[in-house]
């Protein structure tokens, strides 16, 4: 089978890329003494998971306990939940841990650790806890000036049936960096904000098991991750255009597209509509603080070469196109083929049911995506 035979919208992942960005990032990870535990939101495969194993990744990390349940059912089991626990997903959590060898939670709220302890002791569990620092982001977690930052961690190791686990944080405002200095400069002080909390911990007579950091701007850019036991980026397997655009990779490690096809071709316009919308692609604007030109996704021909173009507006199912260059509006008649390299993987793929898994030119696999929450 190949691209000319499968339905659209469909997912293209490109196999020969994700192996090739699991191998890279683990091995980067590992050169620095720590370990890798990919955040699996991006993808939600149990076989690109499986690539990130084989490659020497250690546990996963996840967005929703529906991801929790799939991958545990599938031989992963040590797992951290990396949102915030609240009191409505106790007992799912609780019933997940008994699946897994190590099933971890996370919080930046007192009141958690006594509640979560009492429910933990009468599902006769115990559960390791987290506590989610702001390293900068200002999204969740707690600073580490605040009083809380030394009281949860009291708090967890007072109870009887939660162990504390670590500190945990995700530096996306990394996100908004404008240069290659900028990126380096919130990397270093991600990783320098947990090593020093840590410290001071320890210095409170607190044991800090881990020190977990990740995304993944900052980790294509630490210089090192001395006092850091674990990184988590997730969206390194399959990169994106806003990764690209970024400088967190180049546009040939992007592994995930968009098959799409042309159903309108409008020539006093200058336009093509794909089958390719808001569901397929997303309505993520992506790198437009830093290419305001950059649309919806950048539209690449089947052998995934740049065409120049960009899908510039969205409805449910449409994708606009504006084609100024004569021979490709040509070729771009109603039923020619693209591909679409979104700004934001992660989105794109949670949009969909599965992968048509691509070996050079050969569709040669379909793997499931594990959606839900």
């Amino acid at each position: 089978m190949d691209l000319h035979n499968i339905k659209t919208p469909s997912l293209v992942l490109d196999a020969g890329r994700v192996r090739r960005n699991a191998e890279r990032m683990a091995a980067r990870v590992r050169g620095f003494g720590a370990t890798l535990r990919p955040h699996v939101k991006t993808h939600k495969c149990v076989e690109v998971a499986r690539i990130q194993a084989e490659a020497g990744a250690g546990g996963i990390t996840v967005s929703t306990l529906a991801e929790a349940r799939a991958f545990a059912a599938h031989g992963f089991t040590d797992i951290t939940y990396a949102v915030p626990i609240e009191p409505g997903k106790f007992e799912e959590a609780l019933e997940l841990s008994k699946l897994c060898e190590r099933f971890a939670l996370i919080t930046d709220d007192p009141s958690i650790p006594p509640l979560l302890d009492e429910a933990a002791r009468g599902a006769g569990v115990t559960l390791d806890l987290f506590l989610k620092v702001d390293c900068g982001y200002h999204r969740c977690g707690v600073e580490p000036e605040r009083p809380e930052a030394l009281e949860i961690p009291r708090r967890i190791e007072d109870a009887s049936n939660l162990r504390f686990a670590g500190i945990l944080t995700h530096a996306g405002h990394s996100y908004h960096a404008r240069t290659q200095a900028e990126l380096l400069a919130i990397a270093r002080h991600e990783r320098d904000v947990m090593t020093e909390f840590a410290a001071r911990l320890r210095a409170e007579g607190v044991e800090v098991q881990t020190v977990s950091v990740g995304s993944t701007p900052t980790a294509t850019h630490y210089d090192h991750l001395e006092g850091v036991d674990e990184a988590r980026p997730g969206n390194y397997i399959f990169f994106d255009a806003f990764q690209a655009t970024l400088g967190s990779c180049a546009f040939e490690d992007c592994a995930l597209t968009v098959l799409a096809a042309v159903v309108h071709r409008d020539r006093a316009r200058r336009k093509v509509v794909l089958d390719a919308g808001a569901i397929a692609l997303s309505k993520d604007r992506g790198p437009s603080e830093f290419d305001p030109a950059c649309g919806y996704g950048r539209v690449l021909d089947l052998e995934g070469a740049e065409t120049g173009l960009r899908v510039s507006a969205l409805s449910q199912e449409h994708g606009e196109v504006q084609v100024e260059d004569d021979r490709l509006l040509d070729a771009l008649s109603v039923g020619a083929r693209v591909r679409v390299l979104a700004n934001h993987s992660c989105l794109s793929a949670a949009q969909h049911a599965h992968y048509h898994v691509l070996e050079g030119a050969r569709v040669v696999d379909r793997w499931e995506i594990q959606r839900g929450w």
